[in-house]
């Protein structure tokens, strides 16, 4: 006859189970995500510590200062809130998010994903692959193609416009890089949105059209109520993205003059430009608690909707 078991003894299996559901074993399991820790370690959390130590330093690239950085504290951030070209170039990029992100390529990928959402499959795969190009594409040459649009002499834009020797990145600077970025970051939105609006039920949709209901009358009770959090969430990605986006500096290199320094150029020519790394180091930890705000808002508004969601 089998010695009884004790009840503790017929739990251990299952709690096993609990806790290792794939079976590996916590030294294997460690093991397997331990390639992925050190990318993340390298390439997030050491660059990470090692701008909020510059930010506290009077480092640069060179002089004496770069063999030899003394601590300075806050000093740096007090500089950076107390200087003029930051608050231009804070200013520029909220029009540029504003404008490009929160306007541009949201009202322009719904427009698009609206209007083809019962479009012939061919016409409609032609206008996402257009759309999708200009997403794929590498910034370089992104750049290459606008600059060669916006030329002042041998322009496409001007033989088009039938305007020669119009300065388009001369004169109207944040207006191009705002017009570029909707052109290349639409793509998203209007995936993004194309999606969403394919898990609205038809019957809403016939419905409001057997009521008469307007184009607008029919986004406004049918689709954007259902769609809200796709919204928010397409708002607040193309926000940070936009943000913190690199490639307009390739086009207008921030000038002329400043115009269209917007920040990810302010930080380049600070820390680079000028040399002066513990000062665009405490301009970079500003930008991601302006990024941490920006997304801190989206998400109550998420949340908002969430509890009103419950509610009803």
């Amino acid at each position: 006859m089998a010695p009884p078991t004790s009840p503790r003894a017929d739990l251990e299996p299952a709690r096993h189970a609990r806790d290792d559901a794939a079976g590996l074993g916590r030294g294997r399991a460690a093991a397997f995500v331990a390639p992925a820790l050190v990318l993340v370690a390298v390439f997030l959390v050491f660059p990470a510590l090692w701008t909020l130590y510059l930010g506290t330093t009077d480092y640069r690239l060179t002089g004496i200062a770069a063999s030899d950085p003394k601590f300075v504290g806050a000093d740096n951030y007090g500089d950076v809130l107390g200087d003029g070209d930051f608050h231009r170039s804070l200013w520029l990029t909220l029009q540029f998010v504003v404008g490009s992100a929160v306007l541009g390529q949201t009202v322009l990928g719904f427009a698009i994903a609206w209007v083809m959402r019962d479009r012939w499959g061919p016409l409609r795969r032609l206008v996402e692959g257009l759309v999708l190009l200009a997403w794929i594409l590498p910034g370089s040459v992104i750049a290459f193609l606008w600059i060669a649009l916006l030329d002042r002499d041998g322009g496409t834009l001007n033989a088009l416009l039938g305007t020669p020797g119009t300065a388009w990145l001369l004169d109207h600077p944040m207006a191009c890089i705002v017009v570029f970025n909707i052109w290349r970051g639409t793509a998203f939105s209007m995936m993004l949105y194309g999606a969403a609006i394919g898990n609205v039920p038809p019957s809403h949709l016939e419905t409001a059209r057997l009521a008469g209901a307007s184009t607008w009358q029919t986004l406004r009770d049918a689709v954007l109520p259902r769609i809200r959090g796709h919204v928010l969430t397409s708002l607040l990605l193309v926000s940070l993205w936009t943000f913190n986006d690199f490639t307009p500096f390739l086009i207008t290199a921030g000038g002329p003059d400043g115009r269209s320094e917007i920040m990810s150029a302010y930080v380049y020519r600070t820390a680079l430009g000028d040399g002066r790394l513990g000062f665009g180091a405490a301009i970079s930890l500003i930008m991601i608690l302006i990024n941490l705000v920006i997304a801190l808002l989206y998400l109550r508004a998420l949340r908002d909707r969430s509890r009103k969601a419950a509610v009803a």
